[in-house]
């Protein structure tokens, strides 16, 4: 099964658009259409059809999503990009032995309270990306 599309519902379009652009840009997502007079901006990979759509909403808050990571390191730019742009930090990065000893991740609230987590399943590359950055 593949899922089309998301819609996080957010509190300020202009807010999240900044916040989205910034966090899951080290991820290689970016405006695919920005829709200013209905309040929504719709983020894609480039080549790829709009994934991941916000949209002002009263639900604003209640979503959970996690993306994938290519690498570990992808991981740990999200988490840094996220937190600049305004995120909080909720869990790592790190390996998430709660889960799977396979599994880095790293999970932010976005500044409406909805939850992102970049996964990286793959403890080998993790653990080497981690030993690299320790040297």
């Amino acid at each position: 099964m593949q899922i089309d599309h998301v819609t996080v519902p957010v509190r300020s379009y202009d807010a999240a658009k900044r916040f989205y652009e910034r966090a899951l840009a080290p991820l290689g997502f970016a405006i695919r259409l920005d829709w200013p007079d209905r309040h929504r901006a719709y983020f894609g990979l480039p080549s790829e059809p709009s994934s991941l759509w916000l949209s002002e909403s009263p639900a604003a808050g209640t979503l959970e999503l996690s993306l994938p990571a290519s690498d570990a390191h992808a991981v740990r730019e999200f988490h840094t990009a996220a937190l600049l742009a305004g995120g909080a930090s909720l869990h790592g990065p790190d390996i998430d032995r709660d889960r799977s000893a396979q599994i880095y991740a790293a999970r932010v609230a976005d500044p409406d309270g909805n939850v992102l987590e970049v996964i990286h399943r793959g403890l080998e590359t993790a653990v080497a990306d981690d030993s690299a950055l320790a040297a």
